[in-house]
């Protein structure tokens, strides 16, 4: 969401909210729902309290996959957008952008050019990752570079194969020639790698880290 053309697109897609109250984050919602809040001072000096929510299960019943967002103020429902999202707040707008598995995105980009992540709360998957960082720093790091590891390896055994598999189709082996991969893992095998890089990609969300050479290449 870098670009002014991207942003004034996703101002133009928010709607205003019904006032409904905020629900409290539930026990059983870290893989189906995101909440960040972000405290704020607006012009005539009253603090107020903004909230953004993102229930992932949404994109299960939109079109594009992509879900929506809604953002609170002091617990009422303000505003809603399709994501990726941009919402207005005093100082600047907010950017919520999503991922496969999370979001990539949740921060406040200030008029002056300064960006800010928002709070998550602490109930939340995000919350307890960002808790998890604070008390246990060393375990942060080596879950991070676990996560890490859990993307590069599949990825690196399937390119071969995938190459493999390509290179035997007729039109692409009369151009290209033939190329036949050293590694030849069974399905079972594959599958497992699969749902490993899921996995990281699920811990990395948590942190809203995202890189397209890595989360990218595991979604695609």
């Amino acid at each position: 969401m870098r670009s002014s053309r991207s942003r004034s697109r996703a101002l133009r897609r928010v709607g205003p909210g019904d006032g409904r109250p905020l629900r409290r984050y539930r026990w059983w919602q870290p893989l189906s729902r995101a909440l960040f809040h972000l405290p704020l001072i607006e012009d005539d000096g009253r603090r107020v309290t903004y909230s953004v929510d993102v229930p992932h299960w949404q994109r299960l019943t939109t079109d594009d996959g992509e879900g929506g967002a809604q953002l609170y103020r002091d617990g009422r429902r303000h505003a809603t957008s399709p994501l990726p999202a941009v919402f207005p707040v005093p100082g600047g707008v907010v950017e919520v952008v999503p991922t496969a598995f999370g979001l990539r995105r949740c921060h406040l980009v200030a008029d002056d050019g300064s960006e800010h992540g928002l709070i998550p709360d602490p109930r939340s998957a995000e919350g307890r990752r960002a808790r998890l960082a604070r008390e246990r720093p060393g375990l942060s790091r080596l879950l991070a570079v676990v996560s890490v590891l859990l993307l590069v390896v599949p990825a690196a055994l399937a390119v071969p194969q995938l190459l493999d598999v390509l290179t035997q189709l007729p039109p692409v082996e009369e151009r290209l020639g033939s190329y036949r991969s050293p590694v030849a893992l069974s399905w079972w095998l594959n599958g497992l790698l699969g749902v490993c890089a899921s996995v990281a990609s699920a811990e990395r969300a948590t942190r809203l880290r995202w890189h397209v050479l890595l989360d990218g290449a595991a979604h695609s």
